[in-house]
């Protein structure tokens, strides 16, 4: 259905009015007009016709027809209205139009009668005679107190509506211009009307598009007045709830982003209503084109889908635990709640996820660690327990076996001693920063040579050639102890696992303000599958070599945290059987300068 605008439904109903009012006024008018106009008319003819009767005045008036009618002509010629006298018989003695003789009797004519019984008589007909309607008036003409005639006047009717048809058309000419007139002030009062409607029209239009800085202008009507300032207010408290409601909104969205959980949100039907970016992250998600969509749509994980199923329907929280495959396999903990209204209808379902995966690393470090420590402490003490329990029970009366035992016993003893040293190493290593472990500057140069010296016997006994490349004025702040020991740890790995006769080489230079240390050998190598997890505590490529080469598995721990407390990276690149590298790289607080 066509719909109209608000002018085009008032101006038609004016105007239709307008005109049924003026049709009604016209027609009343028309037919008052035209009823005063034979009421003056039939005035006249009574006139006429007293004027007749006053110039006649005979005693009888059939004693003297040829005068009667000869009067008749020349007074209605005069006059142009036909004159007649009828005698009380109803013989016609004088008429204006025909000869009396000629013409037929009238006493049965209504006007006759009424006159003959004294009172002035009127009739509108069809007269016979002329063949044409008249209006007719007749008065009764008396001798003393005898009617002994009539006197009629009569005009033709439609000369009567040629003299009203003049008047009817002004009538109808005035109307026309009061019809036009009225039109006009129809559109007039309809635009008017319509103009305030049509500009809080435009002002709801603006205030659905969020545009409350113009409100309306006070109307001259008092009822649009007031409607005016309804929507004002209406629109100040839109403004105010919108901008309360925006800035609620921004709040939720600046919390949820910036949270490292994930949070997810869906109804009853498990749409997507909220995401927030840490789950879209931990998902794969775009958080703008998913929402709306069904969770199972956007997201591959059944186990997720059963967990959000069981939650919806079951109406009471729900925690579970399910991994995330993809470029790097993650484990997420899920905690859900159902999501109800004010009301307490049920909503759906809110979801918090936590990415547990570095949680579970450091758990299976930690179980790693538990089991290497009570391993590597298992060994010697029982190694040392059987050999006391042997010189106990009579293996310390051969002083040869007794003095192998103790060296034995010795040497378990130094292995645990180390292990238990590297420990608390770490331990303290861990509680450190680069401000605690008191740094100083010192040459580099000179570093790498202190180191070379406490393996340089060692590397001597295997036959390894040790090489150094470094600028003698290079210089760094470190802790100096703590930097020797972690070149220490890396030298003495590079000669345990190089062949008798290699060489090991030691390098730093300086580039984009690190100091960059690489120590290299040219050993077995290490395979690929083993290189993530070398740093880690009591991890060990080949236990029974390790072992052999009195390592504890923590040296390259160690070198980790020392370089990370200097504010520094360590890596290594190894390929099996051509050797490897170990690089460290350290921020240069002041940057080098020469000494």
């Amino acid at each position: 259905m066509t719909k109209r605008s608000l002018f085009w439904h008032l101006f038609p109903t004016y105007l239709i009015v307008l005109l049924v009012a003026l049709a009604i006024s016209d027609w009343f008018t028309l037919h008052a007009i035209k009823d005063f106009y034979l009421v003056n008319t039939a005035r006249e003819l009574e006139a006429r016709a007293v004027l007749l009767r006053a110039q006649i005045a005979l005693p009888d008036p059939g004693s003297a027809p040829v005068l009667i009618d000869s009067l008749c002509k020349r007074l209605g010629r005069e006059s142009g209205t036909r004159l007649t006298v009828v005698l009380r018989s109803g013989q016609v003695i004088g008429d204006t139009d025909h000869d009396p003789a000629t013409m037929e009797n009238h006493a049965y004519r209504p006007e006759i009668q009424q006159a003959l019984a004294g009172h002035t008589g009127t009739a509108t007909r069809y007269s016979y005679t002329l063949h044409k309607t008249m209006m007719y008036t007749a008065v009764p003409l008396k001798s003393g107190n005898e009617v002994v005639g009539v006197v009629r006047t009569s005009m033709a009717i439609a000369e009567i509506n040629e003299a009203f048809g003049s008047i009817h058309v002004k009538v109808i000419g005035g109307l026309i211009l009061i019809a036009l007139l009225a039109i006009g002030v129809s559109a007039f009062i309809a635009r008017r009307l319509a103009r305030p409607i049509v500009r809080m029209k435009l002002a709801a239009e603006r205030f659905t598009r969020g545009e409350f800085e113009h409100p309306l202008p006070e109307a001259t009507s008092e009822e649009i007045n007031d409607l005016a300032r309804t929507m004002n207010e209406m629109a100040s408290q839109l403004d105010q709830k919108i901008r309360t409601i925006t800035d609620q909104r921004n709040e939720r969205d600046a919390i949820l982003s910036s949270m490292v959980e994930g949070v997810i949100a869906v109804d009853t039907d498990e749409r997507i209503l909220s995401v927030n970016r840490a789950a879209s992250q931990m998902l794969g998600l775009d958080p703008k084109s998913t929402i709306g969509h069904y969770l199972q749509e956007v997201v591959r994980v059944a186990e997720l889908h059963r967990f959000v199923a069981k939650l919806v329907s079951g109406g009471a929280s729900q925690e579970g635990q399910f991994e995330l495959q993809g470029g790097q396999m993650r484990i997420v903990q899920a905690i859900g709640a159902p999501l109800v209204g004010e009301r307490g209808e049920k909503m759906g379902a809110v979801m918090v996820l936590h990415d547990i995966t570095r949680l579970h690393r450091l758990e299976v470090v930690r179980r790693d660690f538990v089991a290497n420590v009570s391993h590597e402490l298992r060994t010697p003490i029982t190694s040392i327990k059987g050999f006391v329990e042997t010189l106990r029970d009579g293996g310390a009366e051969d002083a040869v076996q007794t003095a192998r035992f103790l060296d034995i016993i010795l040497r378990q003893t130094d292995r645990l001693n180390s292990i238990i040293n590297d420990l608390l190493t770490l331990s303290e290593l861990e509680q450190s920063s680069r401000g605690e472990i008191g740094v100083q500057r010192i040459n580099l140069q000179l570093l790498l040579r202190s180191a070379i010296d406490l393996v340089q016997r060692k590397a001597d006994t295997a036959s390894i050639a040790i090489t150094v490349r470094c600028d003698s004025e290079v210089a760094v702040d470190v802790n100096p102890s703590l930097m020797e020991q972690a070149l220490v740890n890396l030298l003495d790995n590079a000669i345990k696992f190089s062949d008798a006769g290699g060489t090991v080489e030691i390098a730093a230079e300086v580039s984009d303000g690190h100091v960059i240390i690489s120590v290299t050998d040219h050993g077995c190598g290490i395979e690929t599958i083993h290189l993530p997890r070398l740093f880690e505590r009591f991890y060990r490529v080949d236990r029974g070599r390790s072992r052999e080469l009195g390592g504890t598995g923590l040296g390259l721990s160690i070198v980790k945290h020392i370089i990370s407390v200097h504010g520094g990276e360590v890596s290594v690149v190894s390929s099996p059987g051509k050797g490897s590298t170990f690089t460290l790289s350290i921020p240069v607080a002041a940057g080098p300068t020469a000494l």
